[in-house]
Protein backbone atom coordinates (compact mmCIF):
# COMPACT_ATOMS: atom_id res chain seq x y z
CA UNK A 1 0.00 0.00 0.00
CA UNK A 2 2.86 2.34 0.51
CA UNK A 3 4.50 1.53 -2.74
CA UNK A 4 1.14 2.63 -4.43
CA UNK A 5 1.04 5.97 -2.50
CA UNK A 6 4.81 7.11 -3.22
CA UNK A 7 4.06 5.89 -7.10
CA UNK A 8 0.68 8.37 -7.07
CA UNK A 9 3.10 11.09 -5.55
CA UNK A 10 5.71 10.50 -8.20
CA UNK A 11 3.59 10.44 -10.89
CA UNK A 12 1.88 13.77 -9.48
CA UNK A 13 4.81 15.20 -9.07
CA UNK A 14 6.14 14.30 -12.61
CA UNK A 15 2.80 15.57 -13.97
CA UNK A 16 2.95 19.26 -12.07
CA UNK A 17 6.47 19.43 -13.26
CA UNK A 18 5.98 18.84 -16.91
CA UNK A 19 2.71 20.99 -16.66
CA UNK A 20 4.93 23.84 -14.80
CA UNK A 21 7.79 23.69 -17.39
CA UNK A 22 5.80 24.01 -20.37
CA UNK A 23 4.23 27.01 -19.11
CA UNK A 24 7.56 28.18 -18.07
CA UNK A 25 8.82 27.36 -22.03
CA UNK A 26 6.11 29.02 -23.53
CA UNK A 27 6.26 31.99 -21.23
CA UNK A 28 10.11 32.38 -22.34
CA UNK A 29 9.06 32.00 -26.15
CA UNK A 30 6.23 34.70 -25.94
CA UNK A 31 8.74 36.93 -23.65
CA UNK A 32 11.71 36.81 -26.07
CA UNK A 33 9.81 37.07 -29.44
CA UNK A 34 7.72 39.54 -27.94
CA UNK A 35 4.41 37.93 -29.14
CA UNK A 36 2.47 40.18 -26.57
CA UNK A 37 3.16 43.00 -28.55
CA UNK A 38 2.66 42.05 -31.88
CA UNK A 39 -0.89 42.12 -33.24
CA UNK A 40 -3.82 44.85 -32.30
CA UNK A 41 -6.53 43.72 -29.66
CA UNK A 42 -9.11 43.97 -32.51
CA UNK A 43 -7.38 41.42 -34.10
CA UNK A 44 -6.26 39.28 -30.79
CA UNK A 45 -9.83 38.66 -29.96
CA UNK A 46 -11.21 38.09 -33.59
CA UNK A 47 -7.71 35.17 -33.76
CA UNK A 48 -9.07 33.85 -30.07
CA UNK A 49 -12.88 33.60 -31.03
CA UNK A 50 -12.21 31.41 -34.07
CA UNK A 51 -9.70 29.32 -32.31
CA UNK A 52 -11.43 28.95 -28.85
CA UNK A 53 -15.18 29.62 -29.64
CA UNK A 54 -17.21 30.46 -33.07
CA UNK A 55 -16.05 32.60 -35.15
CA UNK A 56 -14.30 33.75 -38.26
CA UNK A 57 -10.80 35.95 -38.79
CA UNK A 58 -10.71 38.35 -41.15
CA UNK A 59 -8.21 39.29 -43.80
CA UNK A 60 -6.98 41.95 -41.86
CA UNK A 61 -6.50 40.05 -38.87
CA UNK A 62 -4.95 36.63 -41.01
CA UNK A 63 -2.40 39.55 -41.74
CA UNK A 64 -1.58 40.52 -37.59
CA UNK A 65 -1.62 36.52 -37.49
CA UNK A 66 0.96 35.26 -40.03
CA UNK A 67 3.25 38.62 -38.99
CA UNK A 68 2.71 37.32 -35.81
CA UNK A 69 4.38 33.98 -36.68
CA UNK A 70 3.95 30.25 -35.50
CA UNK A 71 6.27 30.26 -33.38
CA UNK A 72 3.88 32.90 -31.34
CA UNK A 73 0.65 31.74 -32.51
CA UNK A 74 1.73 28.13 -30.88
CA UNK A 75 3.26 29.57 -27.52
CA UNK A 76 0.10 31.90 -26.85
CA UNK A 77 -2.29 29.44 -27.95
CA UNK A 78 -0.76 26.75 -25.68
CA UNK A 79 -0.63 29.13 -22.60
CA UNK A 80 -3.96 29.71 -23.03
CA UNK A 81 -4.79 26.33 -22.63
CA UNK A 82 -2.73 25.97 -19.05
CA UNK A 83 -5.13 28.97 -18.13
CA UNK A 84 -7.47 26.76 -15.71
CA UNK A 85 -10.37 29.43 -17.21
CA UNK A 86 -9.88 26.58 -20.72
CA UNK A 87 -9.70 23.46 -18.27
CA UNK A 88 -13.30 22.09 -20.21
CA UNK A 89 -12.11 22.61 -22.95
CA UNK A 90 -10.77 19.52 -25.33
CA UNK A 91 -6.96 20.56 -25.99
CA UNK A 92 -6.77 18.41 -29.29
CA UNK A 93 -9.82 20.27 -30.30
CA UNK A 94 -8.45 23.56 -29.67
CA UNK A 95 -4.87 22.49 -31.10
CA UNK A 96 -6.77 21.43 -34.56
CA UNK A 97 -9.06 25.01 -34.83
CA UNK A 98 -5.45 26.50 -34.19
CA UNK A 99 -3.23 24.63 -36.77
CA UNK A 100 -6.61 25.11 -39.38
CA UNK A 101 -6.95 29.04 -38.50
CA UNK A 102 -3.28 29.66 -39.00
CA UNK A 103 -2.80 27.59 -42.68
CA UNK A 104 -6.29 29.58 -43.91
CA UNK A 105 -4.77 32.68 -42.73
CA UNK A 106 -1.20 31.86 -44.22
CA UNK A 107 -3.07 30.81 -47.59
CA UNK A 108 -5.01 34.10 -48.00
CA UNK A 109 -1.87 36.15 -47.32
CA UNK A 110 0.39 33.92 -49.39
CA UNK A 111 -2.13 34.04 -52.50
CA UNK A 112 -1.91 36.98 -54.88
CA UNK A 113 -4.62 39.56 -54.77
CA UNK A 114 -7.12 39.16 -57.88
CA UNK A 115 -6.39 41.99 -60.15
CA UNK A 116 -8.59 44.66 -60.29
Amino acid sequence: MASLNVYSTLVVLFLTCGAVMATKENDQIIKENHCETKMGLPCVLEAFTSIFEIGSISNKCCGELVGLGKVCHSALVKRTLENPLFKDLTPATIIAKSIQTWNNCLALIDSPSPSA
